[in-house]
C-alpha cells in the first residue's frame, strides 16, 4: 500500500488581478473555483453543481467535499472553508482559506503552527548553545574559562600603562662590564669604526704608528744629570760663618 501525501500549500499564494475589482459575496466562490487556483479541488461538489447549473443550496443534499463562504468583509477580506459533508446536518472542517485584497492564502492548522513555533524555539536554543560553545576554552593546567570577543576589544582599547624602568645596581653594571671585557678578549673585533658615521674597516688594515726612538744622550749631559740627581738627594750645602 502506497500513501501519497499532498504538497504543503502553506507557503504559497495565488491571485488573479482581473477579479479584484469585482470581488463580492456572490462572486468570491467563482473566483476561488478558477482552474489555475492550486487550492481548489476540482472533484468537489461545487464543481458538480456548477456543471449542472444548479444553485449552491443543493450542496446540503450532497455528500462529499465542498467549499462555502464562511465570513465576508467586503471588499478586503473573505474566508472560505473546505469541509467534508456527511449528511445535511453533519460536516467536518478540512481547511480554511482567506482572501486579502484578492490574494488567496491557506490558513495554517494548529499542528503546523505548533510545529513551526517549536522548530523556531529549538533553532534559537541550538544557535545560542553553539555560540556559547565557541567562547568556551579549556586547558589541562587552567581548566575551563570563557573568552569573549568583546573582552579582547576592550583590552585593546585600554591604554597600556608603561612600566617604569628601574635603574641598574652597581653589581649589575660591574658584572656586565666584566662579561663584556671577557667576551672582547675571547673574541676580538675584526672591524673597527674609527669615527661615528664612517664605514668600519678591518683591524688588519689599521696602520700602527711607530714608537718614538729615544734620542741619544751625550756623555757630558749624562754626568750633569747624575750630579743634579745626587745634589737633589743630598740637599743644599750648609753655609759657613765668615770670620771677622
Amino acid at each position: 500500500c502506497r500513501f501519497i501525501f499532498p504538497d504543503n500549500l502553506l507557503g504559497i499564494s495565488w491571485v488573479d488581478s482581473s477579479w479584484i475589482p469585482i470581488l463580492n459575496n456572490g462572486s468570491v466562490l467563482d473566483y476561488f473555483s478558477e482552474r489555475s487556483n492550486p487550492f481548489y479541488d476540482r472533484t468537489c461538489n461545487n464543481e458538480v453543481v456548477k456543471m449542472q447549473r444548479m444553485t449552491l443550496d443543493h450542496l446540503n443534499q450532497m455528500v462529499g467535499v465542498e467549499y462555502i463562504l464562511l465570513h465576508a468583509q467586503e471588499p478586503i477580506l473573505f474566508i472560505i472553508r473546505k469541509q467534508q459533508r456527511q449528511s445535511p446536518t453533519q460536516v467536518m472542517p478540512l481547511a480554511d482559506y482567506y482572501i486579502i485584497a484578492g490574494v488567496i492564502y491557506q490558513a495554517p492548522d494548529l499542528g503546523s503552527v505548533i510545529n513551526s513555533r517549536v522548530l523556531t524555539a529549538v533553532h534559537g536554543i541550538q544557535s545560542a548553545f553553539e555560540e556559547a560553545m565557541s567562547y568556551c576554552r579549556y586547558h589541562p593546567s587552567k581548566g575551563y574559562w570563557w573568552h569573549f570577543k568583546d573582552q579582547e576589544e576592550r583590552e585593546k582599547a585600554k591604554p597600556k600603562a608603561k612600566k617604569k624602568e628601574e635603574p641598574s645596581s652597581i653589581f649589575q653594571r660591574q658584572r656586565v662590564d666584566a662579561l663584556l671585557l671577557d667576551l672582547r678578549q675571547k673574541f676580538p673585533p675584526r672591524f673597527v669604526q674609527q669615527k661615528p658615521g664612517e664605514k668600519p674597516i678591518p683591524v688588519d688594515q689599521i696602520k700602527k704608528e711607530p714608537e718614538p726612538v729615544p734620542e741619544a744622550v751625550k756623555p757630558e749631559e749624562k754626568e750633569t744629570v747624575k750630579n743634579a740627581q745626587s745634589a737633589g738627594a743630598k740637599g743644599p750645602p750648609e753655609k759657613r760663618m765668615r770670620l771677622q
